[in-house]
């Protein structure tokens, strides 16, 4: 990597402004990259907002359809989904991260863009329409074939509207893809739970998402009031697919990861023990969702735009966002591990006790997959997209056989184990290593990871011991010993100091009483 010199300023990451903040010199502070910093922590609370209401949206309607449907329609709908989620990584043949990228007036390439992202996704559900019913077979529910071309659909609307929203997140206007998002949602809802109350089964996921996705398209489209004009330059489209591709292969394998279990499971165990694999999943995926998705938003351009001023920045912005990132992340793991059982049977019934297993390891896979995101953005920002293809591809041929071996040894529990082993073992140490051969030093980071590790340790004790208690009452459970092992996490955590400040302020919003 080049070696770019200059002096080396101080970058932070800040929870209130998101991605590491402005570069700061001997001068005074970078007014391009304060600007930068400002629309992108504006962007990023936007992008958590929305986030948090689509999750706490989505969470209510699968309680609502959990008990409209059986475990076997969660498992054919996980195999369309897997379908869909194969192809929506390299559905517009990166031409959204191209296009946050593009150094230039978006209005000369948004008509060639235009152009190849549509061109990308037709063809793409062309295929897929084709190979819907080997792929159905190959996951072990031939009755998913339609399931899956309803659902992969949704993909070619992506394509439609991949410039308009590439246009929105290179402008840090999450705000109007959120209410875009929020919007699509409900009718996404609406429909899925009317269909699924009529009998509609699996495809009432299916044409839920599509309708809800149709409805964000038009918004997205009248939102980011881009000219829509269709044009064809071939020096733009090489310069689109020169950096496109590489993230695009990357991205691709990034979906394998995500999605191989579904297959793996289905194949080996059937729809039904899928669909309690599925459930597991879906609740271990609540934080990357709310969260990862949302740094992900604005990650990409404020640190490629930082990574211009001074690539050294970066260095010090993962230092501390690493430390950061894990103390935020690594509570809600060690909860939805070792509560496990209780968590699952109060928010879905004793009949997706099951599940429970595999959260207990899938929990281990969220936090892996948090940092291993982080790790891509940066390499991302550093122009390093081969880096992130060999990440991905050495995670995804470790992962498919462990998977295969587990799910046959030990049901959806050993699928599970196989994972979080993978993700530990190997993915964790390809990202560190990925990040030192782009350049960041992250020495610094072990010595800042001992607290929350402690913490971590100290919290899973104290769950298990109360948890022992007060067996038998899920409620209880979550409070008590959920609630008890986070304030022995907070304790040895967060520094004393900062207990004392909040403490203080505490106190002061406490009217005192008159004598």
């Amino acid at each position: 990597m080049e070696d770019r010199q200059g002096a080396e300023p101080a970058t932070g990451t800040d929870p209130e402004s998101g991605p590491p903040g402005p570069a700061a010199s001997p001068d005074g502070e970078n007014g391009r990259v304060g600007e930068i910093g400002r629309q992108a922590g504006r962007g990023l609370r936007w992008s958590v907002l929305g986030n948090l209401a689509m999750k706490v949206g989505s969470f209510a309607m699968s309680l609502v359809l959990a008990r409209l449907l059986v475990p076997e329609d969660f498992g054919v709908f996980a195999i369309a989904l897997a379908a869909s989620q194969l192809v929506v990584h390299i559905n517009d043949a990166g031409i959204i991260a191209a296009t946050v990228q593009w150094r230039g007036r978006l209005e000369d390439m948004a008509p060639t863009a235009t152009v190849v992202a549509i061109v990308s996704s037709g063809v793409l559900y062309g295929i897929f329409w084709v190979i819907a019913p080997f792929f159905a077979q190959l996951s072990g529910s031939e009755e998913a074939t339609w399931v899956i071309r309803v659902l992969a659909a949704t993909n070619v609307v992506y394509g439609l509207t991949a410039v308009r929203s590439a246009a929105l997140l290179r402008r840090f206007e999450q705000d109007k893809l959120t209410k875009a998002n929020l919007v699509g949602f409900l009718v996404n809802a609406t429909v899925s739970i009317t269909l699924a109350a009529g009998g509609a089964g699996a495809f009432s996921f299916a044409w839920g998402q599509l309708t809800g996705t149709v409805v964000t398209g038009v918004l997205v489209v009248a939102f980011a009031k881009l000219r829509i004009r269709i044009g064809l330059d071939r020096a733009v489209v090489r310069r689109l697919l020169t950096f496109g591709l590489p993230l695009c292969v990357s991205l691709g394998i990034e979906g394998v990861l995500l999605n191989a279990d579904s297959v793996i499971v289905g194949n080996a165990l059937g729809p039904t023990l899928l669909g309690l694999y599925l459930l597991a999943f879906n609740i271990s995926s609540w934080v990357p969702g709310l969260i990862g998705t949302a740094v992900r938003y604005v990650a990409l351009p404020s640190f490629s735009r930082l990574a211009e001023e001074d690539p050294r920045s970066l260095s010090l912005g993962v230092q501390r966002a690493v430390p950061l990132l894990l103390s935020i992340v690594l509570p809600i793991a060690v909860m939805m591990g070792t509560l496990a059982p209780a968590l699952v049977v109060f928010l879905y019934g004793e009949r997706w006790a099951p599940s429970a297993e595999v959260l207990r390891f899938l929990a281990i896979v969220m936090a892996v997959r948090m940092l291993t995101a982080l790790a891509f953005d940066v390499l991302a920002s550093l122009g390093a997209t081969k880096s992130t293809v060999w990440l991905n591809l050495g995670w995804a041929v470790t992962l498919l056989p462990v998977l295969t071996a587990g799910a046959r040894l030990d049901g959806i529990r050993g699928a599970a184990i196989g994972h979080a082993a993978v993700a530990v073992l190997v993915a964790l140490p390809l990202a560190t290593l990925a990040l030192h051969r782009a350049g960041v030093v992250l020495a610094p980071v072990a010595s800042a990871l001992v607290r929350p590790l402690l913490g971590g340790v100290l919290a899973v004790a104290v769950m298990l011991s109360l948890a022992q208690v007060t067996r038998g009452v899920p409620l209880v459970q979550l409070c008590v010993a959920g609630g008890t092992g986070l304030l022995a996490y907070v304790f040895v955590v967060v520094p004393q100091a900062v207990l004392r400040q909040l403490g203080g302020r505490v106190t002061e919003l406490i009217p005192l009483r008159s004598r």
